[in-house]
């Protein structure tokens, strides 16, 4: 068995130096796996290379444990279980679907138990591809990803293509077999550090599925010092924008400049509902379009309440009593609303009230952009926030 060891350095501020906040594990309780195999089944193939890296002595370090033949694959098994010992949390690019499935096999077929029971784990692949569309990437390869980073790998081969390289080293021996095959897994193991950056989108987009159960009137002032919520985004700037769309129609839309809580590895946009937002490093603009128009307020207590035909509008019974008999009629959940002229905005999940539509069945709901909301950073950053989410959940 041929068992190589090197050690690397990463900058003080690599997000690799911060695992231990980011997957509730120490540093050293952590180990970075990949493995190369003849073939997909662990039943008709072998594994032949397995690459670990670990944090020990204040620097990282890659080891490779290598089968030079079939017959030593246990020996190679058996010390890869005796180096797992040490950890807690496995991470690794799709192994949960192969690496460790496959290791799991062929530890059984040798009788040698599950080296994996009591060990947590940590897919790159299953955490980043739920959000392969939003990231605008083909597939959720490593190298796809890595190429969405800017990183250029040395390597060029597959695990496949490497399948005859393993079995010409197994006869020959030959050196430059030997470099190609352990420079794959090499790059393998230390590609998925140049992978972590990813998890600052992940750490991004989970704090708009955590956001604050937040509600808001905009009928009355907003007093910022009440609300103590730490937020996805914060607005710096937010105007007015008039343009004419592309059959010349006259439009409004909100403009807002925004800043994050940290910058993210690479641009990232989305749109959604007309909403448009984009982020480069720290900073972020979104457009979210503003609709001048007359909107209508439903009570929900229709029962209370009387409609006015002539004016289009209902009433409490309490002040309908003194209108005439003739020019009144009880009011139904569809006409059961007063109207609203003003500059309103999109809102999906209520954060806003009150809340307005354009009638009883739309299924979509405007609040009132007035003076209230115009003076709070708060609700603005909290309409950010909930727009961003809302183009990231669709």
């Amino acid at each position: 068995m041929i068992r190589t060891s090197e050690e690397f350095s990463l900058p003080e501020n690599d997000i690799a130096n911060s695992l231990d906040r980011l997957l509730g594990h120490a540093l050293d309780k952590i180990l970075f796996i990949d493995i190369e195999t003849t073939g997909l089944s662990p039943k008709t193939s072998e594994a032949y290379l397995i690459g670990v890296s670990f944090y020990q002595g204040h620097t990282w370090h890659i080891v490779q444990l290598m089968a030079e033949t079939p017959e030593h694959e246990k020996e190679m098994l058996t010390n890869f279980k005796t180096l797992l010992k040490d950890f807690k949390l496995l991470v690794h690019f799709n192994g949960n679907r192969f690496d460790i499935p496959y290791l799991q096999g062929r530890f059984a077929h040798y009788e040698l138990g599950d080296p994996f029971e009591g060990i947590d784990s940590f897919d790159l692949y299953k955490k980043i591809s739920p959000y392969k569309l939003i990231l605008g990437l083909p597939d959720c390869k490593q190298k796809t990803i890595e190429l969405y980073l800017g990183i250029d790998r040395e390597d060029k081969y597959d695990g496949g293509k490497l399948i005859p390289v393993y079995r010409e080293f197994v006869d020959s021996k030959s050196p430059e077999a030997l470099k190609l095959l352990l420079l794959h897994n090499f790059e393998d193991v230390k590609g998925m550090f140049g992978l972590l950056p990813m998890m600052r989108y992940l750490e991004f987009f989970n704090l708009f599925q955590n956001m604050p159960k937040v509600s808001i009137r905009t009928d009355e002032p907003i007093d910022d010092n009440a609300y103590d919520y730490e937020l996805p985004v914060r607005a710096r700037k937010v105007q007015a924008n008039y343009y004419k769309d592309i059959d010349g129609t006259q439009k409004q839309e909100v403009f807002m400049k925004l800043s994050l809580p940290f910058e993210l590895p690479s641009s990232l946009s989305g749109n959604l509902d007309n909403c448009y937002f984009k982020i480069i490093g720290k900073e972020a603009t979104l457009r979210v379009p503003l609709y001048d128009t007359e909107l209508k307020y439903y009570y929900s207590n229709y029962k209370d309440y009387y409609y006015l035909p002539k004016e289009d509008m209902a009433i409490h019974k309490s002040i309908a009593e003194f209108v005439d008999k003739a020019f009144r009629e009880k009011a139904t959940p569809e006409n059961c609303y007063t109207k609203k002229a003003g500059q309103y905005l999109l809102e999906w999940d209520l954060v806003f009230a009150p809340f307005f539509k354009e009638d009883y069945k739309d299924k979509r709901f405007f609040f009132d952009l007035n003076d209230n909301m115009k003076k709070s950073r708060f609700a603005m950053s909290l309409y950010a926030s909930h727009v961003i989410a809302h183009i990231l959940e669709g």
